[in-house]
């Protein structure tokens, strides 16, 4: 009887320590599998149209198992981060306007999804210059507006496009630039006195929400309708193929962002939230995207 309770015993500890040596076993993989996961870093850049797309990307890849980090740059630093690796996701390239970051870097990035098209940009005036509805018009009212026009951040390629527009439109007017929320003070300075202004615009943008203004025909062309994509270093499809999939997937409605931005800045609900709150509320386009 001693020997058979023995013998019990004994199988029972074999068993346990099997079960504790698979266990760990899995859990020792489980780890591993996590650590294979690298970290992610998506570019941001200072514009309002860059912060719900991107804060949307942020949750599903965590919920993919990334850590994620955002870094913050201008347009040109932003693209030589990507080149360099240092940025793997940018999720607002402009093009054809970043068309030049592309050519500069073609063998290190990627335009990788299309994001939304038709976003307009320009020449924006307030309602109230009714006579000014072309940029030919601002011809001979330079001095009215103190020769200047008002842009984003010198470091985005935009400003180079609207040099070129001074100079082909042959405006006296020099180019002032500042971040976007300075440029949009300034604007509204003059607003508030109804003073003629001429600034830089573009959709999506709560600008068109919250001021009564219009956009300039530009009968040269020199602004054209906008795609926004997806932009990547193309190390990503490698470093993580998932991920490089879903962002190759990666679709949103230009009037979407908006609203996000419109919550984001005027209802001032986090950006964080707004995000979640789309992804709840879309979940047949997150599945398509996740290619679920």
């Amino acid at each position: 009887m001693k020997k058979v309770v023995l013998s019990m015993m004994t199988a029972l500890l074999v068993m346990f320590i099997v079960g504790c040596s698979q266990q760990d076993e899995e859990s020792s993989e489980s780890a591993e599998g996590a650590e294979e996961k690298p970290t992610i870093t998506l570019g941001v850049t200072p514009w309002t149209s860059t912060v719900p797309p991107t804060e949307i990307a942020q949750i599903l890849l965590e919920d993919m198992g990334y850590t994620v980090e955002q870094t913050q740059a201008d347009a040109g630093s932003t693209y030589i981060g990507l080149s360099r690796g240092d940025v793997d996701v940018f999720m607002d390239g402009w093009f054809p306007v970043h068309d030049v970051y592309i050519e500069k870097y073609s063998d290190t990035i990627e335009e990788t999804a299309v994001s939304y098209e038709d976003a307009d940009s320009g020449l924006v005036v307030p309602s109230y210059m009714e006579d000014v509805n072309s940029i030919e018009d601002l011809k001979g009212m330079e001095a009215d507006m103190n020769n200047e026009l008002y842009g984003i951040e010198e470091g985005a390629s935009v400003t180079q496009n609207i040099d070129k527009l001074i100079e082909d439109y042959e405006l006296d007017m020099k180019q002032v630039n500042s971040s976007e929320g300075g440029m949009i003070a300034q604007a509204m300075r003059k607003m508030e006195s109804e003073d003629p202004v001429v600034f830089y615009g573009w959709r999506p943008h709560t600008m068109f929400n919250k001021l009564d203004i219009k956009m300039l025909e530009d009968p040269q062309g020199i602004f054209e309708s906008a795609t926004v994509q997806v932009i990547t270093n193309k190390e990503l499809q490698e470093k993580a193929p998932d991920a490089y999939e879903f962002l190759s997937n990666w679709s949103i409605p230009l009037d979407d962002v908006e609203e996000m931005i419109l919550k984001i800045e005027e209802e001032e609900i986090p950006a964080k939230e707004v995000a979640q709150e789309w992804i709840d509320n879309n979940q047949d386009k997150v599945d398509k995207m996740l290619g679920e």
